[in-house]
């Protein structure tokens, strides 16, 4: 089984915030494969589902997004599964509004929910789609910013760049990462 988290923050307040990439990604999985992502378990919403013949879990961590590492380490002790079998979708400050950059491993740059990956799983060895929402304008806050919906102008990047991802997840349940990172890399857009 492939599982495929997106990262953010749960509720209404948060829904259409920048932190919530991962979970726009992941809501674009389910409606394109039709995997219901609503079961409340390891403090996450989920779903499990197939794409195309390959068996997935879609995962929504509900703890907020310094506190991801916990519920998605619960996934992986429960189904027995390695940090090999997941694909973590989330935001990047680093990358211009809907530009995708994949990555085999890393560290966390800065990034509390994937700090909070790497701490509770014990590797920085995972795979990741990072969705870039850019950086605030100078004096403003990153917590401000990430919490903070999409202007009018990026929402249609961030949704394409959404889509992408989605794209991407579904074709690593197929295909070796490296070939869904040559793909999906040189297409995304500046």
């Amino acid at each position: 089984m492939k599982v495929i988290i997106g990262l953010g923050n749960p509720g209404k307040k948060y829904e259409d915030t920048r932190h919530n990439a991962g979970f726009l990604a992941i809501d674009k999985i389910k409606d394109k494969w039709n995997i219901p992502v609503q079961q409340n378990k390891f403090r996450a919403l989920v779903g499990e589902g197939r794409i195309e013949e390959e068996k997935v879990l879609l995962v929504k961590p509900q703890t907020y997004m310094n506190l991801s590492g916990e519920s998605v380490a619960e996934i992986l002790k429960f189904y027995k599964l390695g940090p090999e079998d997941i694909v973590v979708i989330y935001d990047d400050l680093d990358l211009p509004p809907g530009q995708l950059r994949l990555r085999e491993k890393g560290s966390a740059g800065g990034h509390n929910g994937i700090k909070s990956l790497i701490q509770h799983m014990g590797t920085q060895e995972f795979k990741r789609i990072k969705i870039g929402i850019g950086r605030p304008e100078p004096g403003r806050s990153v917590s401000d910013y990430v919490l903070h919906p999409f202007s009018a102008t990026e929402r249609p990047l961030i949704d394409e760049a959404a889509e992408l991802a989605a794209a991407a997840a579904a074709m690593w349940t197929r295909e070796p990462f490296v070939k869904v990172m040559n793909q999906y890399n040189t297409t995304a857009k500046p």
